[in-house]
């Protein structure tokens, strides 16, 4: 994955700190409107409670990743001018922008993803078409950005997707399980076979997954919030998001693709 798709903080403006909004719950230990400044963020755009985000309540922060956007809105679209500084254009129009840019490096996150899966070769060149489609529009000038239709392009990225993933899905021998969309929400799937399996967009909430085998599961849009990874195999996930292992449990006996990195909370020794 191109480190233009990974979050770098340091060229950022905080924008995820300012433009998003968060709701007082598990995740989030006040309520924030989106626009308004969270009261972690000191001026030069650090979080004051970096290191302390999930004793002190916010959990869903360290959860959260922009897939680059918000440096590509800071260092790109707004050429270095941030929010805060007194040439700065309107901020509701960065924030907006923001927005639209984190859909659209999510696509890129699934594209730059499917180009690599050998069994979808023959998709290889539409898929590379549409990649390089989106990043000229991420490219483009606020007023572009803001006037992009994202459902639009996102469903025509997704057929791109779906065919990439079933080509590759078919490798894998025997039955594949299809629980796109199921409420798998606390699901007892210790050891569970999923190899192949399609979870898009399935809750898993909470799940027992410790010594699941999931290589090549399509787990795009899946919900992984507490899900229990312990010694689980992820290796070769389709589409498995650093947003998505961030949220669950693991171990050292986890395995991940090398497309995210091990989060800080996970435990370091092999569980049971």
């Amino acid at each position: 994955m191109t480190s233009d798709l990974r979050a770098d903080c340091s060229n950022c403006f905080a924008l995820c700190c300012v433009a998003l909004p968060f709701t007082a719950s598990a995740d989030f230990a006040v309520t924030k409107n989106a626009g308004t400044p969270c009261r972690n963020l000191l001026a030069d755009h650090r979080c004051g409670i970096h290191a302390d985000l999930r004793p002190k309540g916010f959990p869903g922060c360290t959860v959260f990743d922009c897939f680059g956007a918000g440096q590509k809105v800071s260092q790109t679209t707004f050429a270095g001018i941030g929010w805060r500084d007194a040439s700065a254009p309107d901020r509701r129009r960065m924030f907006d922008t923001f927005t639209i840019m984190l859909h659209l490096h999510e696509l890129l996150w699934y594209l730059a993803q499917a180009r690599t899966l050998a069994p979808a070769r023959s998709l290889h060149a539409p898929l590379s078409a549409a990649y390089e489609q989106v990043e000229a529009i991420t490219l483009s000038s606020s007023d572009t950005l803001l006037a992009v239709d994202v459902p639009a392009h996102r469903k025509d990225v997704n057929e791109l997707l779906l065919k990439a993933s079933e080509l590759t899905r078919a490798t894998v021998k025997g039955k594949k399980l299809d629980r796109r969309g199921a409420d798998l929400m606390g699901a007892k799937l210790k050891g569970a076979a999923l190899a192949g399996a399609n979870l898009r967009s399935a809750y898993l909430i909470a799940a027992d997954l410790r010594r699941a085998d999931l290589r090549l599961a399509d787990v795009i849009g899946a919900d992984f919030r507490d899900a229990d990874l312990r010694g689980a195999n992820l290796s070769d996930a389709l589409f498995l998001t650093q947003s998505q292992v961030n949220a669950a449990r693991g171990d050292a006996a986890t395995k991940i693709p090398d497309s995210v990195h091990r989060p800080a909370h996970w435990s370091s020794a092999a569980g049971e």
